[in-house]
């Protein structure tokens, strides 16, 4: 069962991991305990999140590292065989597949997200990323549209193809700005409607994601801004005749003690930080997206070698769940979670972090979610 529907959807406030796909996961570090993203890793993690109630994963598509001592993010897993692999093994979690407009053919991917649709029994989520890292695309041989009318145009006419082939019974023609199609048919076609997440930061991007995504992804570097913003792109959703939910990222420093957790974040996240690999990031981030505010660069960099930009989930469990806590109250629909090794933090942050968020109302125990699913 999906995020959109039922009892899971019914989900007070969804909870995620982000990025378990990569080398590094979230954390631009150097220490030797960093998360390794083999896939032995990931199938520990997945089978730990589905059995503790976690609702998704979402894997980020990359295909060159940012460079550094690291090279963080050059070892990726690739999200449509990764997803396929882990819905497999899986009875509950829906997964998402991060996907490239420029890089996948529309009809192709509508075929393989179909299929995944029946490995995985309605599980399977599309996370749609429309451009923005220029090296990536020169290392495919493209060209990275300088505005994002162009990207975002692209991407509205290669999502609504897509959904042409997931709705129509009959073969087509399609006759358009990017795309010249003969005769194309999609079958199969998905069980149920799969959940759309999209990650926009420009105008233009986020007024793609409020005609075609369920889940917006948005940092939330500044609460009090971030409430403001979320009504907003709610009330923009209202007006083109739809509804949206918002969700963040976040990373997870969970100790006993407040000052066990400040310590180690200061070892990972500062002295033993990849520093040329997040400037790289950095630079490559406000050179060609709009997803940071660039008034708050001071902070985003301090963040981006700590958890790639997330909110800071750092203290003891009651502090990790205050934090989630305040996203709640902030009008976010959930958010994703990364560690410096998903697989070994996780089961305490389950154990202590988890209960605690079932006592607030926050969360729904795994029991009631999975009895329906």
């Amino acid at each position: 069962m999906s995020m959109l529907d039922g009892r899971a959807a019914a989900q007070p406030f969804f909870l995620g991991t982000f990025a378990s796909n990569c080398s590094g996961g979230m954390t631009v570090t150097k220490v030797p305990e960093r998360w390794v993203n083999s896939w032995d890793n990931n199938l520990r993690l997945a089978r730990l999140l589905d059995d503790a109630g976690i609702d998704f994963m979402l894997p980020i598509a990359r295909w060159i590292g940012y460079g550094g001592e690291t090279n963080f993010h050059g070892n990726v897993l690739e999200t449509i065989t990764w997803a396929t692999g882990l819905l497999a093994l899986t009875r509950n979690i829906t997964v998402f597949a991060t996907t490239h407009t420029t890089a996948n053919h529309p009809v192709v991917v509508a075929k393989q997200l179909a299929t995944i649709d029946q490995i995985g029994a309605g599980r399977i989520g599309l996370n749609i990323v429309a451009g923005w890292n220029k090296p990536e695309y020169e290392a495919l041989g493209l060209t990275l549209p300088d505005d994002h009318i162009t990207r975002y145009g692209y991407a509205q006419e290669w999502f609504d193809i897509i959904q042409a082939l997931w709705s129509r019974t009959e073969a087509f023609d399609w006759n358009g700005t990017y795309f010249k199609l003969k005769n194309v048919l999609g079958d199969p076609r998905p069980s149920s409607q799969l959940p759309i997440l999209n990650a926009a930061g420009s105008e233009e991007g986020r007024r793609f994601a409020v005609r075609n995504a369920n889940f917006l992804f948005t940092p939330a570097i500044d609460l009090a801004r971030s409430k403001d913003e979320i009504q907003a792109l709610k009330d923009q959703a209202l007006e083109a005749g739809r509804k949206v939910d918002v969700l963040t990222f976040s990373h997870v420093v969970c100790r006993p003690s407040e000052k066990e957790a400040k310590d180690y974040l200061e070892h990972f996240g500062r002295t033993n930080a990849d520093w040329a690999a997040v400037d790289n990031l950095v630079r490559l981030q406000f050179a060609h997206a709009q997803s940071f505010p660039h008034d708050l660069l001071a902070l985003i960099r301090d963040r981006m070698a700590a958890g790639h930009g997330g909110f800071p989930l750092t203290g003891t469990p009651e502090q990790v769940a205050d934090g989630i806590t305040a996203l709640h109250e902030a009008g976010f629909r959930g958010t994703t979670l990364s560690f410096v090794d998903y697989a070994e933090e996780f089961p305490y942050f389950r154990d202590t972090v988890l209960p605690i968020l079932e006592q607030r109302g926050i969360r729904m125990a795994p029991a009631a979610t999975r009895s329906a699913a």
